[in-house]
């Protein structure tokens, strides 16, 4: 194995301890930020890779999450036009670093997860996290050589059911619970 390959899979390794403690967390405040941390680093990793639907795409969903960690403490990023915003930017990411129809792997993972995303409900979060971006990224990292980055989502699926386990599922939904407080 050379020296590049292994500096560019050990961001994917630094975005993997990101995102296992994200879900472990009791907020999704802390969620958002741990993963907008990984999300930086999973960024550095597909450029490195020449990756640049998915690099792009990581940089705007690391603008989505922090401002979803306000989502309880400013008004404006609860409004749900944001969701428009965000899909429009995926689709000119997409059209701007098409690569072939790997590219709309991105596009379909950022509009999801920015649907899910801003239930700002746990539980939905996490569903969100468990069918549409975690299999379909497992499928671009395959595509592209992001090698550590596979083995981050196979561990994010666990760790999701872990937290789902851990915390439960009904207090995960509940409007009311800490994890929609915080």
């Amino acid at each position: 194995m050379s020296f590049h390959f292994l500096f560019v899979q050990s961001f994917g390794i630094i975005a993997t301890i990101c995102f296992l403690l994200s879900y472990q967390v009791k907020s999704n405040k802390g969620l958002y930020l741990l993963q907008s941390a990984g999300c930086a680093a999973f960024a550095i990793q597909y450029m490195l890779l020449g990756a640049y639907s998915g690099c792009i795409s990581q940089l705007f969903v690391i603008i989505r999450n922090l401002m979803l960690s306000r989502y309880n403490q400013w008004a404006w990023v609860r409004f749900k036009g944001w969701i428009i915003v965000f899909t429009a930017a995926a689709a000119a990411i997409t059209y701007y670093t098409w690569d072939g129809p790997i590219s709309l792997i991105p596009l379909f993972i950022m509009v999801f997860g920015t649907i899910g995303m801003y239930t700002n409900n746990a539980g939905i979060i996490r569903l969100t996290g468990l069918t549409c971006i975690s299999p379909p990224w497992i499928i671009y990292d395959i595509l592209v050589g992001a090698y550590s980055a596979i083995i981050n989502e196979v561990f994010i699926i666990v760790s999701v059911l872990l937290s789902i386990k851990r915390f439960g599922w009904r207090q995960m939904i509940d409007s009311e619970s800490d994890f929609q407080k915080k």
